[in-house]
């Protein structure tokens, strides 16, 4: 899917003035990072390395993997079409609603594809014949989460089938997820992770997987030379090497998309639902995503996103990544004002 995602603001002239649309971090504080990419200008005169190789030993050394059990890629998405490239014509089961892109990479690549709602029994669920499992956790966009054991019983019970679990979002939870040496037990695991969501630098591309060498290797294939750029691969060493400055405060920005949650559901005409992260779903019980969205934009400059377009979702579904409390205020007002047309 190439247009349809959140933070679609690039294909207007219209102000954005509180983005709700996009799942990252709106407080990090990147003046820092920016004096600091400012001085390797330079290297934009030269070929960065072919493999991102200096940022791969760098995660390597912080996740106590191997080099050798890391590919870092041009943002997460870039992973999941490489791996459905390296398996083509696979097959594969997909929890929904869910990320659209590990349909449309499975889709692209021939795989055979087939669906389980987030909200089964994983337990009971029968991957029987299946080579992939596609899991986003917490999941996006519902902010629905796997507990690690029970993620980790499913994946240790299905030993014939790979598990790509995207943690694009691990941070935005108090909750103990899956970890990078989680692989060396795990030979059906492949770990994908973003460093962009929690540093607030979605613009820069910047993530990786985890999996066996044997994996890799036969990843690594499929590589396309220089396809992570050398402010991208600087930005994530600096990242890496300075986490004091990149404490997200989660617990508090938990207790307000907590709070937004609330005082949404005191409107009465819409029901925002649980969440374990700091985003979630909202549906509408008067009205449509379609109709809300630009109202919200043209009359407010807020801009949320029309989940719609998720597989298993329908036209009064939005969703919503709750910012700073005052902000959170003004969307209440702003959504309060809309149901007032009815």
């Amino acid at each position: 899917m190439l247009f349809g995602h959140g933070d679609d603001h690039y294909n207007s002239q219209k102000e954005v003035k509180i983005n709700f649309s996009s799942n990252v971090w709106h407080g990090a504080d990147l003046r820092t990072l920016r004096e600091h990419l400012n001085g390797k200008f330079c290297e934009l005169t030269r070929y960065p390395e072919p493999d991102a190789s200096s940022l791969k030993r760098l995660l390597a050394r912080c996740y106590e993997v191997e080099v050798d059990n890391l590919v870092v890629t041009n943002g997460s998405i870039t992973a999941f079409y490489l791996l459905a490239q390296t398996w083509k014509g696979a097959k594969s089961a997909i929890a929904v609603p869910s990320f659209a892109e590990y349909e449309d990479a499975c889709r692209l690549y021939g795989h055979e594809v087939c669906f389980f709602p987030t909200s089964c029994d994983l337990s009971a669920l029968s991957l029987k014949g299946q080579d992939f499992c596609w899991i986003c956790n917490p999941n996006n966009p519902d902010g629905k989460l796997i507990h690690r054991e029970e993620l980790l019983t499913l994946i240790e019970a299905n030993r014939q089938t790979v598990f790509v679990i995207d943690q694009a979002y691990v941070a935005f939870t108090t909750e103990e997820l899956l970890k990078p040496s989680d692989i060396f037990n795990h030979p059906n695991l492949i770990l994908i992770q973003s460093i962009s969501k929690e540093h607030n630098i979605p613009g820069l591309r910047i993530g990786y997987l985890i999996a066996s060498p044997e994996k890799v290797e036969q990843i690594n294939r499929y590589i396309i030379p220089w396809s992570v750029n050398a402010i991208a691969v600087e930005a994530g060493k600096y990242i890496l090497t300075h986490p004091e400055q990149y404490i997200l405060p989660i617990c508090e920005w938990r207790r307000e998309t907590i709070e937004l949650i609330d005082r949404l559901n005191e409107l009465g005409d819409l029901e925002a639902l649980p969440t374990s992260v700091t985003f979630f779903l909202a549906r509408l019980k008067k009205g449509t995503a379609a109709a809300l969205k630009p109202y919200l934009w043209d009359h407010h400059g807020l801009l949320i996103r029309d989940a719609s377009n998720f597989r298993s979702l329908n036209e009064t579904y939005i969703r919503i990544s709750a910012q700073t409390a005052a902000e959170n205020r003004v969307l209440v007002e702003a959504v309060r004002e809309w149901f007032r047309r009815f």
